[in-house]
């Protein structure tokens, strides 16, 4: 089965850091756009941040601007989402999108209103102290 799967989610205090990781099983990720995004309890899901295939357009949402820090490593096909100065309000849900084409910017992987090849399921995050 084709999918994604997300790991490194947790409980941290606020002003710790975490680093999530996203890799496929059953595909390679590297012609795919890769996108970040969460889900606050009670809360529409937002992409967080953005990468596309070759690692050169990324994007930020503001609320994570200079906080967090989005990667991949082709090699290993795996995406990393690093994630300093946790504050409280990014407790959510992390989930990881792909979706297919060189062509894909990061802020069209961004972009919700458009659909995604792939979801993974999420992985947990919690800020408190």
């Amino acid at each position: 089965q084709l999918q994604l799967v997300e790991s490194g989610g947790g409980l941290v205090q606020p002003g710790g850091s975490l680093r999530l990781s996203c890799a496929p099983s059953g595909f390679t990720l590297k012609y795919y756009a890769i996108g970040w995004f969460r889900q606050a309890p009670g809360k529409e899901r937002e992409g967080a941040s953005c990468i596309n295939n070759n690692g050169k357009s990324i994007k930020y949402a503001d609320s994570v601007k200079g906080r967090f820090t989005i990667s991949r490593d082709n090699a290993k096909n795996t995406v990393y989402l690093q994630m300093d100065s946790r504050k409280p309000e990014d407790t959510a849900i992390y989930y990881c999108g792909a979706d297919w084409g060189p062509q894909i910017s990061a802020e069209r992987m961004c972009d919700l209103s458009r659909a995604k090849n792939y979801w993974g399921e999420g992985t947990k995050v919690t800020v408190s102290s």
